[in-house]
């Protein structure tokens, strides 16, 4: 790692410290585009694409998954609008391994293709493994991923919500093969440290690993914008702890925030990044893409890092039951 990011294992492609999570574009089940949250729309979008690229947040990650596809047809025509941008942008996204895709060689392929169809693009720069559910064995995943990198369809591999044991596991596959794991996705927060308790961040600086942190701001339980008397929509499954004990958390946030001059959302980013994982935030308009930017500004000490821990959740429960849908 380095001040500019980290340059994905396998590939030339290089990260910043902080990228966009998207999973809200286009997702109208899950966050609104017209039911609950009426203040998102493809232009409030579209403003937090340039303010994050013009601010250094330059990775976007998706998945096909997203909105059944509607993510990727969002990034393609921001891509296809906006070229200056465009250029200066990663773009990741994912294959749900099903249970039932048992040639999984071949569905990787298909929904690979119709992921870049959708985006608009010759090959995405990370693609991953959506989740550890698929029927098959990790190296029938990494032959399939062999062979799409093997057809210049994609640059790194990544997986998501891998365990210790899968990561390796995995990592160990791919190398049969020639190729190198680059990124694990996981949740990971001040509202849910067990992939540090766990071992896993370990595990992923140990096999050269990018650890990639989605829900950072426990779906905006950690940025103030919520307490226990001002609890956020049910939809909001992931961070999903009492508010009382959240608010607790969020104290001592703000308490550094006042320090830095910055706000309870930057404060919480720079934690993660000060762990030496990549936060990927939602951003659903120019605000909330330039506060999320902000925290690339910040730098914590050891000591405000110990007290952040100090603060967390260390003992928050296990995986959303929809980990699938996001991570």
């Amino acid at each position: 790692m380095g001040d500019l990011g980290f340059q994905l294992a396998g590939s030339a492609t290089t990260i910043p410290r902080l990228g966009v999570g998207t999973w809200a574009w286009g997702d109208s089940k899950v966050w609104g585009m017209g039911s609950y949250d009426t203040s998102l729309t493809e232009d409030t979008i579209g403003e937090a694409w340039r303010a994050s690229i013009d601010m250094g947040a330059t990775f976007f990650d998706t998945a096909e998954v997203y909105g059944a596809g509607e993510s990727e047809r969002i990034i393609g025509r921001l891509l296809a609008g906006d070229p200056q941008r465009a250029a200066k942008v990663q773009i990741a996204s994912k294959f749900f391994p099903y249970p039932w895709k048992i040639n999984v060689r071949s569905q990787l392929l298909k929904s690979l293709r119709a992921s870049l169809e959708r985006l608009g693009l010759e090959k995405v720069d990370l693609y991953q493994v959506h989740g550890p559910v698929s029927l098959r064995g990790h190296g029938a995943l990494a032959e399939a991923m062999t062979a799409a990198h093997s057809e210049g369809l994609i640059g790194a591999i990544g997986v998501s919500n891998y365990s210790v044991r899968e990561t390796r596991s995995f990592a160990e596959q791919l190398s049969k093969r020639g190729l190198a794991l680059a990124t694990n996705q996981i949740e990971f927060s001040l509202l849910r440290r067990i992939p540090e308790t766990s071992g896993l961040l370990e595990t992923c600086r140990d096999l050269g690993v990018v650890p990639l942190a989605y829900s950072p701001l426990g779906q905006g339980r950690l940025t103030g914008k919520y307490s226990a008397t001002n609890p956020p929509p049910s939809t909001r499954t992931f961070s999903n702890y009492p508010m009382e004990k959240v608010d607790e958390v969020v104290r001592v946030v703000r308490e550094l925030a006042d320090a830095h001059e910055a706000t309870p959302g930057q404060i919480a980013l720079a934690w993660i990044m000060a762990k030496g994982a990549v936060p990927i935030p939602g951003a659903k308009n120019h605000d909330q893409a330039t506060d999320n930017a902000g925290a690339l500004k910040i730098s914590l000490s050891e000591e405000q890092v110990a007290r952040l821990d100090e603060a967390s959740l260390l003992k928050a429960g296990g995986l959303s039951n929809r980990f699938w849908q996001h991570g």
